[in-house]
């Protein structure tokens, strides 16, 4: 019978395999996990709202994600695109690289751009085609892999490194209780002054790569070597 309590999850695979509305999926796997565990309509109340505060930052993540999908169904991928080609030179490394910079940047401020999901693939990663386009070329399917491959590394290098510069941020205080946990007294301004030349070096090294690696790329698949 304690099998029972996991046929929620059963629910889940199906509707998910059938392709059905994701939330009825959800709403529905909820109320048979309710039933089958003896939850009753009040209690499974509680259960969801207590969840739901509980993990509230998470709503902010899910309207991102609603506005992102809003925004590409009315054209930000083409909006992206276009802007880019009206760029003489622009590759996508470049572009990678620049937005890099941004956001080690504002990753040093706390400052979120929305992430892979919500700002790379929407926006630069249409601007690296569009860089290819404007060229009068056709992306091949390989670079484009390569070209998400460094969109999305330059946005977890930057802002693993750069989220710790921010003095009480989250990384910081995990360094802080690591080292207390050590035997280790140390100060957040301190460790923020020492991560800065361990960030610089980090988006450095990781533009050069890119850079190369995009002349390589500009080479093999467009017949001409990133400028």
């Amino acid at each position: 019978m304690e099998y029972l309590k996991l046929l929620g999850i059963l629910v889940v695979i199906v509707g998910f395999a059938l392709k059905l509305d994701n939330i009825l999926i959800i709403v529905i796997a909820s109320i048979v996990t309710a039933i089958v565990g003896g939850i009753g309509p009040v209690a499974l109340l509680q259960t969801v709202g207590t969840t739901f505060v509980a993990n509230r930052s998470m709503l902010i993540f899910v309207i991102v994600m609603l506005a992102t999908g809003t925004l590409e169904r009315n054209g930000l991928k083409q909006a992206s695109a276009a802007l880019i080609s009206k760029i003489k030179g622009a590759t996508p490394g470049a572009i990678v690289n620049a937005y890099g910079v941004l956001r080690a940047f504002f990753g040093a401020f706390n400052v979120g751009l929305g992430g892979v999901a919500g700002f790379v693939r929407p926006v630069v990663i249409p601007m690296c085609e569009g860089a290819i386009t404007s060229k009068g070329l056709t992306p091949d399917p390989e670079h484009m892999e390569s070209v998400k491959g460094m969109a999305a590394g330059i946005e977890n290098i930057t802002w693993f490194f750069s989220q710790v510069l921010v003095v009480g941020g989250s990384g910081a205080l995990l360094v802080q209780g690591t080292l207390a946990d050590l035997g280790y007294t140390s100060d957040l301004v301190q460790l923020a002054g020492y991560e800065v030349p361990v960030c610089i070096v980090a988006v450095v090294v990781t533009l050069v790569y890119y850079t190369l690696l995009d002349r390589h790329d500009m080479k093999k698949y467009c017949g001409k070597e990133g400028k």
